[in-house]
């Protein structure tokens, strides 16, 4: 388990749960993208029938090849999700953040039970499709 990231999968809802914190080099950036692909294969949904409450308030400001690496991750269709959501604090990563979400749906929000109203609001609620 890394230190930098923590993921709680919720089969019940169809949620991974990430917390991130601090400052991400290469190899953290790709440890995060394996930990990501088991999460969402411990969810046992469709591809994309997901949704992710990603809390960064511990992220320091990331260098310009990280934001890249993880612009690049939220782009890739294969894990995209149904939902997104970040919890940040307003600060300079927040303002990475918003930069590097140009190309998603996502929603940004200052605290976990905001995002949460967001992720599981009725009028937005799809059907989960599980595998097999």
């Amino acid at each position: 388990m890394s230190e930098k990231f923590h993921f709680e999968i919720d089969r019940a809802c169809g949620l991974v749960r990430i917390t991130m914190s601090g400052f991400y080099e290469a190899e953290d950036v790709a440890a995060f993208v394996e930990a990501r692909k088991k999460a969402h294969a411990a969810l046992g949904l469709a591809p994309n029938a997901h949704m992710t409450l990603n809390d960064l308030r511990g992220m320091k400001v990331q260098s310009q090849d990280t934001v890249r690496a993880f612009q690049a991750m939220l782009t890739a269709p294969e894990y995209r999700s149904r939902k997104l959501a970040f919890v940040v604090d307003r600060n300079l990563a927040a303002m990475q953040l918003e930069r590097t979400l140009i190309a998603r749906d996502a929603k940004i929000f200052t605290d976990i039970p905001s995002a949460e109203a967001y992720l599981f609001a009725e009028a937005d609620a799809q059907p989960m499709r599980r595998f097999g």
